[in-house]
């Protein structure tokens, strides 16, 4: 799987989850709060989509 994404949006994401502090040089709870939020709102998309997609189909 390869993930299609800019040299400047890698740097500011790498740059928003770096924590010097950390033995893998990232802020392991900022991550999992980043992803997190983001699923729910993927999830919050798909939701409405599936609501609207619902209104348009004939049901059988």
């Amino acid at each position: 799987m390869e993930f299609d994404i800019t040299r400047k949006r890698y740097e500011e994401l790498a740059k928003l989850i770096a924590k010097a502090e950390s033995p893998v040089g990232i802020d392991a709870e900022k991550t999992h709060i980043l992803i997190l939020d983001r699923l729910e709102k993927l999830d919050q998309r798909l939701q409405r989509l599936e609501e609207r997609l619902s209104q348009v189909e004939p049901k059988s």
